[in-house]
C-alpha cells in the first residue's frame, strides 16, 4: 500500500507585485513556447502523416528482436554447461523452486504419497490463526480466520494459499536482505547516495517491465515468480527502514553513546527497538507490492490467484474473474491489516496495560489448539479437506455474468456510443498525431516539450530513452502506449484536481472519502480491470478508464494534502476581501498548493503508465500486449522482451520530466 504522508500546515505570503509579474511571465513564456511547439508538429503532422512512422506487423520481427531471440536460445543451450548459470542462476532456481514446492507440499497440494497437503485445512486455519495473534493482536486473528474460511468457500483454497506462499517468501527475501542494507545506507552517506537511485530504477519501472528479462534467466514458474515480486517489492521495505533508523532522535543515540555503548550495542539496543514501528510499516508497503506482482507473475506461469484471473481475463469469462479477484481483494486486506496492526501492536498493549502474564496463557492456548487442529488435519479426511458447503464462488460467478451480460445488452448502445465517441473524438486524434508523425517529428517535438516543462536534465534523459526506444524497433507502439498513458493522466488529474479541493476545503468530506481512497490502494492492479471489462469488454477505452481509477487514489490524496496545508490565515484574508468561493481556490488555494499538484501528477502519471501496460490484457494494444504475445508464442519472445525494454525506456522517460518539473516549480 501507498502510504501519503500530510505535509505540515505552512504559512505562504502573497508574492510581491513585482514578483508576481515576473512568475506571470515566465509562465506566459512556457506556455507560449509549448503553443509554438504544438503548433509546428500540427503542421509537420498534416504534411507528412503516415511518412516515418516505423510501424511494424504483429508477427514481423527485426534484427534486434531475432537477436535477442538467439540470446534466450544460447542461454538455455547454456545452462548445463556455463558454470555461472548452471550454478549461480540455476542454483538460485533450484533453491527457490524447491522452497516454494516445499511450502506448497506443506499447506496447499497434495504431498505424495498422502492425498492431501502435510498440514490440511484445519490445521492451516489453526497455525495462521495462532501466527496472526503472536504478531497483530485478537482482531487480526478474526480478519485471517474469516479471510481463510473465504478463500475455502470461494473455491480457490489452493491457489490462495499458493499466491501466499510466492508473496511470503519474496517478502522474506526482501526483509533478509532489505534491512542489512538499510542500516548500512542509514550510517553512510556513500552507500546512500549509490544504492538510493537503484531504487529509484526499480521504483519507476512498471510491473510489466520485470516480466521478460527475468524469465529469460529464469525460465518459467515459481523461481521466476518469486524473483520478479522479491525485485519489484524491495525498495519500499529498504527506504521506510533506512529512514527509521536515521531518524532515531539523535540525542537518544548521544545518551547511548556516552554511556560508552559500541555501534553495535547502539543499533541493537536504541536504534531498531525505536525505529521498530517504521520498519513495520515498510514491511507492510513491501508485502502489498509482492501481492500486486505475484498477481502479475502468473503470466510467467507463477502459481496462484492470478492464473485464474489472467485466463478469465483473456476469454473474457467475467464471473469467474470477479471471484477470483475477489479471493485477492480479501487476501489485499488481511495482509494489510495484519501488518499494519503489527506496527502498532506493542504500544497499544501498553497503552491498554494488557498483561503480559495474560498474553503468554493465552499463546500457549493457542500452540495447544493449533497443534491439535495440525493433528487433526494430518489424521483425519474430513479435517484435511476443504469443506464443500458452502459455496460461494459458484452462484456469486454465475450472478456476475448474469448481471454483465444484461448490462451490455441492456446498455451496449449506451456503451457503444460513449467508446466511440471518447476513441474517434480524442484517443485517435492524439495518437495520429505521435503515432503517424515521422519518428524525428514526433522525437524532436518530445525533446521541446520536456526542456519546456523540465529543463535541460530531462531533455538529457528524454534523448537517451528515445534511442533506446528507437533502438527496440518499436517507437510505433511506444507512441500507442504513450498516448493512452496521456489520455489517462489528463482524466486522473481532473478527477484529483474536483475530488481533492473537496477533500481539502471539508473535512467530513474528507473523513468519508480517505477510508475510501485507502482501500482502492490496497487493491493489486489486476483486480482494477475485471469490473470494467464487464462493463465495457475488452478495448482501449476498458484500459484508460482501469488505469484512472487505479491512479486516481493517490493523486487526489495529494492534491487534498496540499489543498489543507495552504495557511488558513491567508484563505481567511482572501475571503475576508471578498473573494467567492472559486476565487479563492482558483487564486489562492491551487497557486499556493502548485508543488503538491504538480507531484498529484507526476505520481498519477506514473500509476496510469503502470496499468495502462497491464491494460494490453483487456484490448489496450500497445507495449503491454507484446510483452504477453511474447509469453504466449515462442517465436514472438523476442519482440516481447524488446517491448519490456521500451516499457522501461518509456517508463523512465516519463517519470524524470515529471520528476524535474516538480523540482523545478519547487524552485519557482
Amino acid at each position: 500500500m501507498t502510504t501519503t504522508a500530510s505535509p505540515p500546515t505552512r504559512t505562504v505570503s502573497p508574492p510581491p507585485a513585482q514578483q508576481r509579474r515576473g512568475l506571470g511571465l515566465r509562465s506566459f513564456g512556457r506556455r507560449g513556447a509549448l503553443a509554438v511547439v504544438v503548433v509546428a508538429w500540427l503542421g509537420l503532422w498534416t504534411a507528412l502523416r503516415g511518412r516515418a512512422t516505423l510501424e511494424i506487423g504483429g508477427a514481423e520481427l527485426t534484427g534486434f528482436h531475432e537477436w535477442l531471440d538467439r540470446q534466450r536460445d544460447s542461454l538455455a543451450a547454456q545452462r548445463d554447461t556455463n558454470w555461472l548459470l548452471q550454478y549461480g542462476v540455476g542454483g538460485i532456481s533450484d533453491g527457490l523452486n524447491a522452497t516454494v514446492d516445499f511450502l506448497r507440499e506443506l499447506i496447499s497440494e497434495p504431498a505424495f504419497p498422502r492425498p492431501f497437503p502435510e498440514i490440511g485445512y484445519l490445521g492451516v486455519i489453526g497455525v495462521f490463526c495462532l501466527i496472526a495473534y503472536a504478531v497483530a493482536g485478537l482482531r487480526s486473528m478474526l480478519l485471517v480466520l474469516v479471510s481463510l474460511l473465504a478463500f475455502g468457500a470461494l473455491g480457490y483454497w489452493e491457489l490462495s494459499l499458493d499466491l501466499l506462499i510466492v508473496t511470503l517468501v519474496a517478502v522474506t527475501i526482501c526483509v533478509l536482505i532489505g534491512l542489512p542494507l538499510a542500516i548500512v545506507m542509514a550510517r553512510s552517506r556513500k552507500v546512500d547516495a549509490v544504492v538510493t537511485p537503484a531504487l529509484d530504477l526499480l521504483q519507476t519501472l512498471p510491473s510489466f517491465a520485470y516480466l521478460a528479462p527475468l524469465a529469460l534467466f529464469f525460465g518459467i514458474g515459481p523461481a521466476a515468480a518469486v524473483v520478479t515480486t522479491a525485485l519489484y517489492a524491495f525498495p519500499p521495505v529498504v527506504r521506510v527502514a533506512a529512514h527509521g533508523i536515521r531518524h532515531v532522535a539523535p540525542t537518544t543515540v548521544e545518551a547511548s553513546r556516552s554511556l560508552g555503548s559500541t555501534p553495535w550495542q547502539q543499533l541493537r539496543t536504541v536504534q531498531l527497538p525505536m525505529a521498530k514501528r517504521t520498519i513495520v510499516v515498510g514491511v507492510n508497503q513491501t508485502t502489498m507490492a509482492a501481492l500486486s506482482m505475484a498477481t502479475i507473475a502468473a503470466l510467467i506461469n507463477g502459481p496462484g490467484l492470478g492464473q485464474p484471473v489472467a485466463q478469465a481475463l483473456q476469454s473474457l469469462d467475467v464471473g469467474a474473474a470477479v471471484v477470483a479477484s475477489l479471493g485477492i481483494v480479501i487476501m489485499a486486506v488481511m495482509l494489510d491489516r495484519v501488518t499494519t496492526a503489527a506496527s502498532v501492536r506493542g504500544e497499544l498493549a501498553t497503552r491498554r496495560g494488557d498483561s503480559a502474564r495474560l498474553r503468554r496463557t493465552a499463546l500457549a492456548v493457542g500452540v495447544v489448539s493449533a497443534g491439535y487442529l495440525v493433528y487433526l488435519s494430518r489424521t483425519f479426511s474430513w479435517a484435511a479437506d476443504v469443506p464443500e458447503s458452502p459455496d460461494l464462488g459458484t452462484p456469486i460467478a454465475d450472478a456476475t455474468s448474469d448481471a454483465s451480460d444484461w448490462f451490455i445488452d441492456t446498455f451496449r448502445d449506451s456503451t457503444q456510443a460513449l467508446k466511440d465517441g471518447f476513441s474517434y473524438g480524442l484517443l485517435n486524434p492524439l495518437q495520429s498525431v505521435l503515432a503517424d508523425s515521422p519518428w524525428f517529428v514526433s522525437a524532436t517535438a518530445l525533446l521541446a516539450i520536456a526542456g519546456i516543462i523540465a529543463g535541460r536534465r530531462a531533455v538529457v534523459s528524454t534523448a537517451i530513452c528515445e534511442l533506446v526506444i528507437l533502438g527496440t524497433g518499436l517507437w510505433n507502439e511506444a507512441m500507442n502506449t504513450l498516448t493512452t498513458t496521456l489520455v489517462a493522466a489528463a482524466f486522473t488529474m481532473l478527477i484529483a484536481i474536483v475530488v481533492g479541493v473537496w477533500m481539502g476545503r471539508g473535512r467530513l468530506v474528507d473523513t468519508v472519502v480517505r477510508p475510501l481512497l485507502d482501500t482502492l490502494q490496497t487493491l493489486p492492479p489486476f483486480v482494477y480491470l475485471v469490473p470494467f471489462v464487464a462493463l465495457f469488454a475488452a478495448s482501449r477505452f476498458t484500459a484508460i478508464v482501469a488505469a484512472v481509477a487505479f491512479a486516481a487514489p493517490v493523486a487526489i490524496k495529494l492534491v487534498a494534502d496540499g489543498i489543507r496545508g495552504v495557511s488558513p490565515t491567508t484563505v481567511e484574508a482572501a475571503r475576508s476581501a471578498g473573494s467567492s468561493s472559486w476565487q479563492t481556490i482558483t487564486k489562492v488555494q491551487l497557486p499556493m498548493a502548485r508543488g503538491s499538484v504538480v507531484l498529484a501528477a507526476n505520481q498519477g502519471l506514473l500509476y496510469v503508465f503502470s496499468m495502462v501496460v497491464i491494460g494490453g490484457l483487456v484490448g489496450g494494444g500497445g507495449l503491454g500486449y507484446l510483452v504477453v504475445l511474447g509469453f504466449r508464442q515462442a517465436e514472438l519472445f523476442g519482440k516481447g522482451l524488446a517491448a519490456g525494454i521500451a516499457i522501461t525506456a518509456l517508463a523512465v522517460m516519463l517519470d524524470r520530466i515529471a520528476r524535474y518539473a516538480v523540482t523545478r516549480t519547487g524552485r519557482t
